[in-house]
């Protein structure tokens, strides 16, 4: 029996969840419930008989493929509600490469390098490969091999012909031909990509963009595994497709038949992440991909009030290309939204510092409910300082990674070594941590050697013609390294062996702990490190309990993990405070006050947008920002803003002449910084603050 009701929802949101065959791109503006209508729409299909195992949603973090998940259980049968298959593209991609990869040359226990790995082996690359006077950095080579990975395949079209092979089907570019690089530097830049993609392979490896990229490649080149995944998901979704590129939409179109069942959620009005690949003109041009579809927008918004949507709708207007919507609401106008002009980023900071103190007092509202919103990251240093003189809790999204710790790195790498010891970046990290006289050197020359003889450093490591090049002792750390790997590996695969305690008598055994204690400045950091460490172990053994998959499946799901963006809502929930954020990482969450600062000619839009022509991706951007806000927003900008250590003049953002005046209202910020901040108690104080801004 359905647990849900359609009467729940408007009839924009009830059009979208009962059409079930057939293309549908369902226009979600911000606020209007879309998750709701997603997880609606898989339990209504599923009400009506269609099998939730030919059903696949699509979505970008594991975060919210788990929220869908869990929603789906309260709606239908928990049973049928595992059915589904609810993930992110890439650990979709990464469930197809392990059933079929050996179509491509792999073996199927391949490893997955994360960004400090592809690092790590490109620095490696470019070291071997540059003459001595080219100069490439290891970052700039990534982004552009990340790049070429992505754009070297194209949609097909209706009506444009591509190229193709001898099967008929859309034939892959060689990624290299898309680095775009000048003649000079493209010789590099293009060596250092072929033999970084040659020494992926000889270690059995793939990174994030290969997920993607060699999924395609097997889906378009087997059309015996296209059918075997087409069969199994005849009923495909995929929420916030206005992030999509192009490899994610070639992917869609793959595994969608003749049936089109293809459902697509997003809006173009917030496709912000352009610059780390997104298209836009998927979703502008779905009709394209996926001819006549049934178009549903949402307009309704529960977030926000009519006043802070309207001023979103006046500005987004004037971009020239988009699906026109309007946001509205029933939550009624609510207060104008307030513009302010700062006399400089010092006093800008003090006055949102202080309003925060004044609202907080007044209204009890928990800090929580503030969020100050920028364009870059610099900016949240003048509000740090501010805040803390005031003795405000705070909070910022987006620090350190847990997995871009370093001793968190050292477990990893020791667990993937024990997978796939041919993972050269996982070996070069670990061979000598703790410190067991292989040195730098060794290693140098284990690498050359690995080179000339076209194996992985694990291969060379064992070579007797190149330990015959050591000393006696060299030999014997070697031999020693080698035989403490073989041996976890060997207990690691005997039956119902718990990696999790392998793994900690390891750790005892190299001692790891003390190696840890000589890194730390202090205590409380070794402390902090040792609890990492004991956090990591805790994570397997209950992995190990809910898993068949050992350390492997255990290394899969670290690395979805490690997805873009995937955990700044957690970020915040750990932490208390007045929330810090860019709009970049601002976009999917809400706040009852928002401050936004900065809005200058230069930072928003920000200087590079006019000479990349991405200026309607920044209005996007600051649209965005506005609709974060649920009951008050607050627009600043700077007559003087400190830059690289002087005072340079400012201007007013040329997008604020866009903003619709009758839904704005200006407010004399020298006339609110007079007023002190007030001790009484309750709604007189609120009045105070009210009269001193003209309230």
């Amino acid at each position: 029996m359905a647990r849900f009701k359609l009467s729940d929802l408007n009839p924009a949101q009830r059009t979208a969840a009962t059409t079930t065959e057939g293309p549908l791109l369902i226009l979600a503006g911000a606020g209007t419930g879309k998750t709701r209508v997603i997880t609606m729409r898989v339990a209504y299909m599923v009400e009506r008989g269609v099998d939730p195992a030919h059903i696949l949603a699509v979505t970008f973090t594991n975060k919210a493929a788990a929220e869908m998940r869990e929603r789906l259980a309260k709606m239908i049968e928990p049973a049928q509600a595992k059915k589904v298959t609810m993930s992110t593209f890439h650990a979709l991609c990464l469930r197809i490469l392990r059933a079929n990869i050996d179509r491509l040359g792999y073996k199927q226990n391949f490893s997955i390098y994360d960004e400090g790995d592809q690092l790590g082996l490109i620095k490696k690359i470019i070291t071997r490969t540059a003459a001595k006077d080219e100069k490439l950095d290891p970052n700039v080579a990534k982004a552009l091999i990340s790049k070429a990975k992505n754009t070297s395949f194209r949609p097909q079209r209706s009506g444009v012909e591509e190229s193709r092979g001898a099967t008929g089907k859309v034939a892959p570019r060689d990624p290299s031909t898309s680095l775009g690089m000048t003649d000079g530097d493209e010789t590099l830049v293009g060596a250092v990509f072929a033999r970084y993609r040659n020494e992926l392979k000889t270690a059995n490896a793939v990174d994030f963009d290969d997920l993607l990229l060699l999924t395609v490649q097997l889906l378009s080149e087997h059309p015996d595994v296209q059918q075997r995944w087409r069969e199994r998901f005849r009923y495909i979704m995929v929420d916030e497709f206005q992030d999509t590129n192009r490899l994610q939409l070639e992917l869609v179109r793959l595994l969608a038949d003749e049936r089109r069942n293809v459902a697509v959620v997003g809006d173009d009005d917030q496709s912000i992440y352009g610059w780390r690949g997104a298209e836009v003109s998927n979703i502008l041009d779905f009709e394209h991909h996926f001819p006549n579809p049934q178009v549903v927008k949402l307009e309704e918004n529960y977030r926000s009030t009519n006043a802070i949507l309207n001023t979103a709708n006046s500005l987004i207007k004037h971009n020239p290309r988009r699906r026109p919507k309007s946001l509205w609401s029933s939550r009624g106008d609510g207060d104008k939204v307030r513009l302010i002009e700062s006399p400089n980023d010092r006093e800008e900071a003090q006055f949102v510092a202080e309003e925060i103190h004044r609202r907080h007092q007044d209204t009890e509202e928990p800090w929580e409910g503030f969020a100050v919103l920028f364009r870059m990251n610099a900016q949240s240093r003048l509000l740090e300082e501010n805040l803390r003189r005031l003795q405000i809790p705070y909070r910022i999204v987006g620090g350190k990674s847990f997995f871009d710790r370093r001793e968190v790195k050292d477990l990893i790498a020791y667990m993937s070594v024990l997978a796939n010891p041919g993972g050269d970046a996982n070996l070069l990290r670990i061979i000598n941590t703790p410190a067991r006289g292989i040195s730098a050197a060794t290693v140098e020359t284990a690498l050359h050697w690995s080179v000339k003889g076209k194996c992985s450093l694990w291969d060379a490591l064992q070579a007797p013609d190149l330990l015959a090049e050591l000393s006696a002792r060299t030999q014997a750390s070697i031999k020693a390294f080698v035989e403490l790997i073989e041996g976890y590996q060997t207990t690691v695969a005997q039956p119902l062996s718990d990696p999790a305690d392998i793994v900690t008598k390891l750790i005892a055994e190299i001692d790891y702990g003390s190696e840890l204690r000589r890194s730390c400045k202090t205590p409380e950091e070794a402390s902090e490190r040792e609890a990492n460490i004991g956090d990591m172990l805790r994570d397997l053994r209950l992995f190990n309990e809910r898993s068949t998959k050992g350390l492997e499946g255990f290394l899969d799901e670290i690395v979805l993990d490690q997805e873009r963006e995937e955990d700044k809502q957690d970020d915040i929930e750990k932490k208390k405070g007045v929330t810090l954020i860019t709009m970049h990482a601002a976009k999917g969450l809400e706040f009852r006050h928002v401050y936004l600062i900065g809005l200058e000619e230069g930072l928003l839009p920000h200087d590079r947008s006019k000479t990349e022509g991405t200026v309607d991706e920044e209005r996007r951007l600051l649209y965005v920002g506005i609709t974060r806000a649920k009951r008050t927003l607050t627009l600043s900008h700077c007559r003087d803003r400190m830059k690289f250590g002087s005072v340079s003049p400012c201007y007013p953002s040329s997008f604020i002449k866009e903003l619709a005046p009758e839904w704005l209202e200006r407010v004399d910020l020298k006339k609110l910084l007079s007023t002190p901040v007030p001790t009484e108690t309750g709604k007189n104080r609120f009045a105070q603050m009210r009269a001193a801004i003209g309230g």
